[in-house]
């Protein structure tokens, strides 16, 4: 929010220095993010009068001026401005001025003496059009001093402002602030009261619910819209940022900018009543006022009228921007004021599907004042007829009572102010504050009624209430307290293994964390098969980032792209984060409730909250390139599945003596089928290692192999409480076996069956010999092995050896389809 600091002591009474109300703004939570200051250097200049032009003698584009400065004799002035003419008002920079760098004084320009210098406004350091002389009005009176003239000198102030102080994005909604925190006073809206002298009117009808509850207009006829724009009104625009274009619509932007309504200025002639309020129609098509024609759909808010039957025709983009072919032009004889109340939740995010961005469209999406358009239509009409004339009609003023946002009073206790800020604050500061800002206060027993203003949307709990009072209090003015007591460090859990170790442990194996959005493209995850439950947002930044992560390697093989396609050509990265999923049989659950519920509706309604989504928590790795950093000591080899899987092993170390793991043929779409794997510890799936499909690659733009691993934090990280055990002094014994089983049988198949039928009697599975080839049936291979056989108890003899033996082979039959060789 922008505006001149003039304009705001014009609007309160407030006695603090330019430097002491910037400081107090942004105290008060008003972060002041801009200040600029305009004419604060413009002794000696003087309002001047053209009195004759001729032209010089010795330059075509000069001219010599004799200017009446209010002095006993004309100056003679050599001006080179293309709009210097007789009866022309402009500043004047007399002999012993000084304009920025430039010193003022007698001089000869191309022969002709020059005493003095006729001024742009841009030269002046008040605004930036340096076509010509600045044009002052016409009662403005030579000799003036400038600074008087145009009420200077002045600061323009910008504003920061949170989403919350849609209240603020006005001249009048900043005053009551700045009276709360400098002891000031809001002056009353100065406009003496409209009478209708016209007849004329518009019908109007709301048919767009609580959407758009309230429609306040009014039409004046006869109204002369060639008049100029008053010099102090357009001068209060430029300093708040706003370009004057025409009289009428400079009324509209003027108003909004100190009352913080909206409004729009119709062509009365261009409109075919009545005027109806309501959503678009599905590609119902409306050209704007800058030309760009838009295709509208439901959810978007139009005033139409009734061309060619009822509310047939948009003529304005409802909350947003008015339409192309009923705005006021310079032709414009009859005019039609309007002002309405848009919900913010019917405004907020229309304008950014349309690409748009109107100070209109950011205020209504934040919340105005529902009882200001009949003011701001009665004002308008004001500033037209006082400037312009015209006969105004009665005003109009359409309300849907029943979808009036209402403000309902909130309690602030004493006892709970206190708590909160950590310091008394007087009942009388407090009452005063809470007028200031234009609340009602009742007080009670133990503290106050207070009901908030209509402008204020963001006050409806007692901790705002709170948070009024100290930003207004003063930050500064409650004591400051350290946190006194002993503080508990929480040790972490020994049967987990932290975060930051496996963090540490993958960066020691030459990985580099990357952190992604956990919001992707729903297309991103199509790619992978990965869209099953995946959560939508309501309200994404962007369609890139519209729903949830349902696994962490689509955003992290995407940064593994952009490394390298940035010329990095060995890239290992890492990610610890959360994932976000429905589940299949939540969803069907969800479904199966939304068609009971509409069976029994006369009405189906499909308004049925979806499940919760699943949160869990994992570890993600990506590698391509080469194995090793390349190096002179070894030749460069490219990264494989069982380097991954190397550094999975070494993250399960962590854990300790425990479950291993085990790796089972894995069939995910996004994997490749023949060098990729199931994890699994104990009877838990921990997620996936394996090279990336080829068909995966390709579409996402990477020619290298890529490999990676995904699993579970929470069972990877779990480990049994270390407790000490006796060694064994009891001898090993190793028995050797050779077994055939069919090709498709997987090693941790066949290790899970021998461990579970030896039990703690067999230590150790030594794998030495794999055998395929001549002497062995087709599609069959042989496994020799070592058993690594010991007692705590005992030395095992020879027929305790080949009893075990003997189970294993009982066990790999069964369980395998194995047979001894």
């Amino acid at each position: 929010m922008k505006f001149s600091e003039n304009w705001l002591r014009d609007t309160v009474t407030v006695g603090a220095t330019h430097e002491a109300l910037v400081e107090r703004l942004s105290a008060i939570g008003l972060e002041v993010e801009n200040v600029e200051p305009i004419g604060g250097a413009l002794d000696g200049v003087v309002v001047a009068r053209i009195v004759a032009c001729e032209k010089h003698p010795q330059a075509d584009r000069l001219q010599v001026c004799r200017v009446d400065a209010g002095g006993a004799e004309p100056l003679q002035i050599v001006c080179g401005a293309p709009n210097a003419r007789p009866g022309l008002l402009a500043p004047l920079a007399t002999v012993g001025t000084t304009i920025g760098d430039l010193a003022i004084k007698p001089a000869k320009l191309r022969g002709v003496e020059s005493f003095g210098m006729l001024c742009s406004a841009r030269e002046l350091g008040i605004d930036a059009d340096a076509s010509g002389l600045l044009e002052l009005p016409a009662d403005a009176v030579p000799g003036t001093p400038l600074a008087d003239c145009l009420g200077l000198p002045d600061a323009t102030i910008e504003l920061k402002l949170t989403p919350n102080r849609a209240d603020c994005f006005s001249v009048r909604g900043i005053a009551y602030d700045v009276a709360a925190a400098l002891g000031g006073a809001v002056k009353p809206l100065a406009h003496a009261e409209v009478v209708a002298n016209g007849s004329a009117t518009m019908t109007v009808e709301l048919d767009a619910g609580a959407d758009a509850p309230r429609f306040a207009g009014r039409v004046i006829e006869n109204v002369d819209a060639r008049v100029p724009t008053p010099r102090w009104m357009a001068e209060r625009l430029r300093r708040s940022g706003v370009r004057p274009i025409s009289f009428l619509v400079d009324v509209t932007q003027y108003v909004m900018l100190e009352l913080g309504q909206p409004m729009h200025a119709f062509d009365r002639d261009t409109l075919r009543g009545p005027i109806v309020v309501r959503h678009a129609r599905a590609g119902e098509a409306l050209k704007l006022l800058d030309g760009r024609e838009v295709a509208l759909g439901g959810e978007f808010l139009v005033v139409s009228d009734s061309a060619d039957g009822r509310g047939s025709r948009a003529v304005a983009l409802g909350g947003i921007m008015g339409g192309h072919a009923t705005r006021v032009t310079d032709a414009t004889c009859n005019v039609f004021l309007e002002a309405a109340h848009w919900a913010p939740a019917a405004i907020a995010g229309r304008s950014r599907k349309l690409a748009l961005h109107t100070d209109a469209g950011h205020r209504f999406e934040r919340g105005v004042d529902p009882q200001l358009p009949p003011i701001a239509v009665d004002y308008a009409t004001r500033l037209i007829v006082d400037i312009a004339g015209g006969a105004p009609g009665p005003l109009l003023d359409i309300v849907r009572t029943q979808d009036m946002p209402e403000r309902s009073p909130v309690t602030l206790r004493r006892a709970r102010l206190a708590r909160v800020l950590g310091a008394t604050v007087a009942d009388g500061e407090v009452e005063r504050i809470l007028r200031a800002l234009g609340m009602v206060v009742e007080p009670d027993a133990e503290g106050w009624l207070v009901t908030a203003p209509s402008r204020r949307f963001d006050i409806a709990i007692e901790e705002d209430l709170i948070e009024e009072i100290a930003r207004i209090h003063g930050y500064d003015a409650i004591p400051v307290a350290m946190p006194s007591g002993e503080i508990r460090i929480a040790a972490d859990s020994e049967a987990r293994v932290a975060q930051a170790e496996l963090r540490r442990r993958l960066a020691a194996r030459d990985f580099r964390e990357a952190i992604d959005f956990a919001f992707v493209d729903a297309a991103l995850l199509a790619t992978w098969s990965l869209e099953a439950g995946a959560v939508a947002l309501a309200n994404p930044l962007s369609a890139e980032l519209a729903v949830m992560r349902t696994s962490l390697l689509p955003g992290l093989v995407q940064s593994l792209a952009r490394n390298r396609a940035r010329q990095q050509a060995r890239v290992r990265l890492f990610e610890i984060g959360r994932v976000f999923e429905i589940r299949e049989s939540e969803l069907a659950t969800r479904n199966s409730e939304l068609a009971t519920r509409n069976s029994e509706l006369a009405t189906p309604n499909s308004e049925l909250a979806p499940p919760a989504p699943l949160e869990t928590v994992r570890i993600a790795a990506v590698a391509c390139g080469g194995a090793r950093a390349e190096q002179w000591g070894e030749p460069v080899r490219a990264v494989d599945f069982h380097d991954l899987k190397g550094d999975l092993e070494s993250l399960a170390a962590l854990a300790g003596v425990g479950e291993p793991l085990r790796y089972r043929s894995a069939s995910a779409p996004w994997l490749h089928p023949g060098r990729s794997a199931e994890v699994w510890k104990g009877d838990v799936r921990l997620g996936w290692i394996g090279h990336l499909h080829p068909r995966l690659l390709k579409a996402l733009g990477l020619d290298d192999d890529v490999v990676a691993f995904e699993l579970d934090v929470e069972p990877l990280s779990a480990r049994a409480i270390p407790v000490a055990q006796p060694l064994s002094r009891f001898p090993l014994v190793r028995r050797d076996l050779a077994l055939v089983v069919a090709d498709t049988v997987a090693w941790s198949h066949l290790q899970g069956s021998l461990r579970g039928a030896l039990g703690p009697l067999l230590q150790e599975i030594r794998l030495f010999d794999v055998y395929r080839g001549q002497g062995l049936e087709p599609g069959t291979k042989s496994l020799a092995m070592g058993l690594i056989l010991q007692d705590v108890a005992r030395t095992l003899t020879d027929h305790d050896a080949d009893a075990a033996v003997a189970a294993a082979v009982a066990a790999v039959a069964r369980d395998c389809g194995a047979a001894l060789r």
